[in-house]
């Protein structure tokens, strides 16, 4: 490992057990949720995916120069993912099979990771791109066509996965971890909010006094306004599919008028904030606060809720970006994070959902046994994907660097 490593070395238990048949079948139930979606997404990625085809031409000429069979490496890995995302002993693991070494570095946004392979002031041979920015990276030439004769593999991911909005042919992106967005409280201040959680927990100026505490926000533009957009009782695909900047506007007047009784903006610690007592209610991801409550023994005194009025559900994929310097090595990693204990021991390690139906056996039980990992079908009925924000993209990131201001 190289000094640019950002790791942060929570190594966890190797506790491996099987599961039951319900657990599968409440994954299936979850990934059959994309079904009813696709009509309403396909807009937002139609004009992406027409930029994709002249993308994918030169990008499938490249792809075939290099022609990688399963396993192959052509040199070292540079690797650039979300913080605290991958378990080390999976990078030692890979390095000490491969014979190769991983510089491995994090970012906190897809915003970042975009400015950075948009610049080419660093050169990555995978990217960890969420669904939206799978698109808008299509659309803009930014990633190779995978070749999967090279990851066998993939045919341990979930159909429910396949040929998704974002990326309708399924050329350039293979799912990585999914989950969704919320809040995180004690049991406490949920039972002050009547038992039933709500975005008015942090918009609302009077439901907000009830907090005895602070309260935080992620610092991501597309979930800070996607969050302010549901409690204003907007669909966020309705709003982004329409370019609708009115309610745009609003969501980031409603960011604006709630920044100051917000402690801060945070998309790393908000787990471990709540945990701490640093915060009493946190906007963020399902995984962050699951990783935080497991190793804490949090559960008893705080839970991870979707708001009554919806949120957002997503997916993380691995990605080659289009200048990798190192392409088979890439195919190698995806190859490797897709096999079924690996697949398992990522999930055991970020308590996200994995997309891996053959690493299911392996996960922990509690994890899947946990509605607000793998929410029932209720549940996950309310949340939205983001799609692809196109002219309004910089219009949301304005809005939250106005509302911080």
């Amino acid at each position: 490992m190289t000094d640019s490593a950002s790791i942060r070395g929570r190594l966890r238990r190797s506790r491996w057990l099987a599961v039951t048949v319900v657990a599968v079948l409440l994954l299936a139930a979850c990934g059959d949720g994309d079904d009813g979606d696709d009509a309403s997404e396909a807009a937002a990625t139609t004009a992406a995916a027409a930029d994709a085809g002249d993308a994918g031409d030169a990008g499938d000429a490249a792809a075939a120069d290099v022609g990688c069979e399963p396993g192959e490496t052509d040199g070292d890995l540079t690797f650039y993912n979300w913080a605290d995302y991958i378990d080390e002993e999976l990078l030692v693991a890979f390095e000490e099979q491969s014979g190769i070494s991983i510089d491995y570095s994090v970012y906190e946004s897809n915003e970042q990771m975009l400015t950075q392979v948009e610049s080419g002031a660093a050169i990555y041979d995978l990217v960890v791109p969420s669904d939206y920015m799978v698109a808008l990276m299509i659309s803009e030439d930014l990633l190779l066509p995978l070749e999967f004769d090279a990851l066998p593999n993939a045919a341990n991911i979930d159909d429910a996965w396949d040929n998704p909005p974002f990326d309708p042919d399924h050329r350039f992106h293979v799912a990585y971890q999914w989950g969704t967005t919320g809040i995180g409280m004690t049991y406490d201040m949920l039972d002050t909010l009547g038992g039933e959680s709500s975005w008015a927990v942090i918009f609302d100026a009077e439901t907000a006094a009830l907090v005895p505490g602070d309260i935080s926000m992620l610092d991501d533009a597309p979930e800070a306004v996607s969050a302010a957009l549901k409690y204003l009782g907007y669909s966020i695909t309705e709003v982004i599919e329409s370019g609708n900047e009115e309610a745009v506007r609003e969501a980031g007047a409603l960011l604006k008028a709630t920044n100051d009784r917000l402690l801060k903006y945070d998309s790393v610690t908000f787990g471990d904030d709540l945990v701490n007592g640093e915060v009493d209610v946190a906007h963020g991801w399902s995984g962050g606060f699951a990783q935080a409550f497991f190793e804490t023994d949090a559960y008893e005194t705080h839970v991870y809720t979707i708001p009554i009025e919806g949120g957002v559900r997503w997916v993380d994929t691995m990605a080659i970006p289009h200048n990798s310097d190192n392409v088979c090595s890439a195919h190698a990693m995806i190859n490797f994070l897709l096999d079924a204990q690996n697949g398992a021991a990522l999930t055991n390690y970020t308590y996200y959902g994995s997309p891996n139906v053959a690493a299911t056996p392996f996960i922990l039980e509690e994890i899947l046994d946990d509605p607000g990992i793998y929410p029932p079908p209720e549940v996950y009925a309310r949340l939205e994907l983001i799609p692809q924000m196109g002219d309004l993209g910089l219009i949301v990131q304005d809005m939250l660097t106005e509302a911080k201001s």
